[in-house]
């Protein structure tokens, strides 16, 4: 049997790794046209930034180590031109020679990846614009960057890639400013889980352009001219244009492949195309997401690995099937960490569902153990059913770890309130004896009995302020004097039995605390003595977060946060 693999990198990577582990005497080519086989390229903004100091520490594999190890003939900076479905051969053109020729195969896998998305706009030709996609465009960038000493950049497009280059970028010393068409930055998160993210650029001096269209890009003075539509042009001394990635597909369709969203390979759970002899794997095939059960674009590197493998085994007879993409992400934002899993509130809304959601913000640890940090953590569920649909953390430590918890329970199936049975570990350094996610569990929980009422963020400008209810602080006097929502009145907790006299009865009362737990007390409190109450999902800590992004550069007292 001979196979023949079109990219490397991930998806195609694995897949001949796999084969060569299945069938040690099949006859394994791979055509890659760029010049590595198999690189890290979710590495690539830290070796432009340094934190990755060595070159060679992008490349997981040369053309000579695959073949040492796995007998597999790599050739890089060759090309695969045309499919012949047909005469099942490929058309290859060797970019260093120029040479040309027609390659058999009883087996065909495609991994093209996809392309940096690159609109019709003036300008692309521009001598200081960039993208950031292989190994190539790195070296482009790092060059320019040591060679020239620039001060300034302008980053198009607000994902994982412009934030990564923001910070490497700003770690240089450069003035960097995002601009993003969409009023948020990272659209997998919602828009009040994003402020966290917007709030730590800002604090490291990151500039934000949120809400503004480019429209195209000019050399200027030595540099570009990122010009914005209905607003004026900003000037820097490089661009880089990170809108997002286009699924690289122009040979699967001139070879009459059917296709899915926006031109994408599709295929099905075993990573079969249209025609049974070829398969497709990684950033350019459409897969079904796991929650919708919709088809989906899920650009990322480990569907892309797990593709590979399982299209390898169906080529050798093993039925592997791919169940889903759930996006899956984390990302690093300075000090912050900010990871998602599954539907955000606006997506799955989106979807159809009918959402409900707990928020906390709990640390990472222990409290009474030295360091503990607080995250924020969203858990969105389907409202009766408390299905898990996704969730999303900001926060520092042991924000992976909870992530990874979630997205598990998330593909076992579990309900939210299911949360509460997770036996995770525990010790002081790492963890609390009710892990934020058991508490997420609890909280459901709490939802599901009627012992817990919720109010959120959406709900603050209709909030009663007639005098036909309470809006009740449970706070620290000194931290309510360092900020508070207006018309919100103080009565600490620990106060609040001895002064129910001061909590009109006969009206619904709403809740607030830093984090969610002791405005959570104080709504049992205050139903054991016959009041409806409703607690803020998430505490003050982050609604003043929301706000000051949302309000920048007004003053606090613009947001409602009185001080």
């Amino acid at each position: 049997m001979k196979v023949v693999i079109v990219g490397g990198v991930a998806g195609g990577a694995s897949a001949a790794a796999r084969l060569r582990r299945l069938d040690e005497s099949a006859e394994i080519v791979i055509f890659e046209r760029s010049g590595h086989i198999s690189y890290a390229n979710c590495g690539l903004p830290y070796y432009i930034g340094g934190a990755i100091t060595e070159e060679s520490a992008l490349t997981l594999q040369t053309p000579q180590a695959f073949f040492a190890r796995f007998r597999v003939t790599a050739k890089v900076h060759h090309e695969v031109t045309a499919i012949h479905p047909g005469k099942k051969t490929v058309s290859v053109t060797n970019l260093a020679t120029g040479e040309r020729f027609e390659e058999r195969y009883d087996k065909l896998v495609l991994s093209p990846g996809a392309k940096p998305t690159q609109p019709p706009f003036p300008g692309l030709d521009c001598e200081t614009l960039f993208t950031l996609r292989t190994v190539e465009d790195t070296l482009r960038i790092k060059a320019f960057v040591e060679r020239h000493k620039p001060r300034s950049a302008v980053l198009a497009g607000g994902g994982f890639i412009g934030l990564e280059l923001a910070e490497n970028l700003r770690e240089l010393g450069l003035d960097v400013t995002i601009v993003q068409d969409l009023p948020q930055l990272m659209p997998p998160f919602d828009a009040d889980m994003a402020a966290f993210i917007h709030n730590e650029l800002r604090r490291h001096g990151v500039h934000l352009a949120l809400g503004s269209a480019v429209a195209g890009f000019a050399p200027a003075q030595g540099g570009v001219d990122v010009l914005l539509r209905d607003k004026p042009a900003l000037h820097a001394d490089m661009a880089v244009l990170a809108i997002g990635v286009t699924p690289d597909t122009a040979l699967a369709k001139e070879a009459g492949l059917e296709l899915g969203a926006k031109g994408s390979i599709a295929v099905d759970d075993h990573m079969r195309t249209s025609d049974p002899d070829i398969y497709a794997v990684g950033d350019a095939v459409q897969v079904r997401h796991f929650v919708t059960g919709r088809d989906a674009l899920v650009p990322l590197a480990g569907p892309a690995n797990k593709q590979g493998r399982i299209a390898a085994d169906n080529i050798c007879g093993l039925d592997s099937r791919y169940g889903g993409s759930q996006g899956s992400s984390v990302l690093k934002v300075f000090d912050m960490t900010a990871a998602v899993t599954g539907l955000s509130e606006a997506a799955a809304k989106a979807a159809g569902f009918a959402v409900d959601k707990v928020v906390l913000s709990p640390l990472s640890h222990a409290g009474y153990y030295p360091g503990g940090r607080p995250m924020t953590m969203k858990v969105v569920f389907e409202k009766g059913t408390y299905r898990l649909l996704g969730a999303q953390i900001v926060g520092y430590d042991g924000v992976d770890k909870r992530i990874d918890v979630l997205a598990t329970a998330l593909r076992a199936g579990l309900a939210a309130t299911q949360l509460q049975e997770l036996d995770l570990a525990y010790a002081p350094p790492y963890s609390s004896a009710k892990d934020p996610v058991n508490m997420a569990g609890f909280m459901a929980d709490n939802l599901a009995r009627g012992i817990l009422r919720q109010w959120h963020l959406e709900d603050v400008p209709a909030l009663p302020r007639d005098g036909s209810a309470t809006l009740l602080d449970v706070r620290t006097p000194g931290e309510f004097a360092r900020g508070h929502i207006e018309g919100f009145v103080n009565i600490p907790v620990d106060e609040l039995r001895e002064r129910l006299f001061e909590v009109p009865s006969g009206k619904p009362v709403y809740v607030i605390c830093q984090s969610g737990l002791r405005s959570y007390i104080a709504c049992r409190i205050l139903a054991a003595h016959g009041l409806q109450a409703y607690n803020f999902a998430g505490g003050y800590g982050f609604y003043a977060a929301v706000a000051k992004d949302r309000c920048l550069p007004q003053s606090a007292a613009a947001c409602g946060l009185e001080k």
